[in-house]
């Protein structure tokens, strides 16, 4: 990095007009064109100073300090895209990650479709048990949201969101052994069950990263070095799938419990009094 320096200037008494040597002042070098600093004394005792930075014999004063780029810089910039449909922001981001995330994008979005049909319907006159439609709907709400908040990451990389074909989810639950809400219920634990598969999808090839635990985002992130998107899949995704798969395992087994009459409209009431696993 090249540096200029400035204007001359006063370090004391800026108001007295400099006499003599300055205390500071450029000297070119016998063995090249830079400069360098001397220090001397004022003759009339006055503290002042001017400082000098030249090239050669010329011992003008400059106007402005002047930073050329480092060499890594000048090659970073030319990286720099200039059209205008491609991101800026996007920095060792691979398309095969991308396309991961729009997959997740895909798989949210379809179980927040199926939970929508759940809520609508529960939500019927003739079934009416609004317990199981808040409870349906509250997922649906927060599987929308995940999506979202991959899209949101998808563009903070530079990556490109692309919204893929959704499935036609099923919209009747009435079973004639276990009864609607038992159905819908061992049908919402089936779907919370896909959506973590597909993140904790094991690698193939566990004798290269050590271990045999890694979720599907993290696979492709560390296939490609990407180790800001395993941080991103671990603590947004991971733990909010356990605990969905619990809660509705939990209600998978009292439902079995309390069998297909009675106990649904208690459980129903259950579900209208307490919040959801949003």
């Amino acid at each position: 990095m090249l540096l200029k320096a400035a204007p001359a200037f006063s370090l004391v008494n800026p108001q007295v007009e400099h006499q003599g040597l300055p205390l500071f002042s450029s000297v070119p070098s016998a063995q090249s064109a830079s400069s360098f600093l001397r220090l001397s004394s004022p003759s009339n005792g006055v503290g002042s100073a001017v400082v000098f930075a030249s090239k050669g014999s010329e011992n003008k004063p400059l106007t402005g300090v002047v930073f050329e780029p480092f060499e890594e810089v000048k090659k970073e910039l030319n990286l720099v895209p200039t059209l205008p449909q491609v991101s800026l922001a996007r920095q060792k981001f691979s398309e095969e990650c991308e396309a991961a995330i729009n997959q997740q994008i895909n798989v949210e979005y379809s179980i927040s479709y199926g939970y929508h049909a759940m809520f609508a319907y529960f939500d019927r006159d003739n079934v009416a048990l609004e317990g199981f439609a808040k409870f349906f709907n509250e997922l649906s709400l927060r599987d929308r949201g995940q999506a979202e908040k991959l899209m949101r990451y998808q563009n903070k990389r530079g990556g490109r969101v692309q919204l893929l074909e959704i499935s036609l989810p099923l919209s009747e639950f009435d079973h004639g052994v276990k009864g609607h809400a038992l159905h819908a219920m061992e049908f919402a634990l089936s779907m919370e069950k896909i959506a973590n598969a597909r993140l904790l999808h094991l690698h193939r090839q566990t004798a290269v990263f050590k271990t045999n635990l890694l979720s599907f985002g993290e696979q492709i992130a560390l296939r490609n070095h990407d180790a800001q998107l395993a941080d991103f899949v671990e603590s947004e995704f991971l733990s909010i799938q356990v605990e969905a798969i619990k809660k509705i395992a939990e209600h998978v087994s009292q439902l079995r419990r309390v069998g297909a009459g009675h106990g649904v409209w208690h459980f129903n009431q259950m579900l209208l009094r307490e919040g959801g696993i949003a």
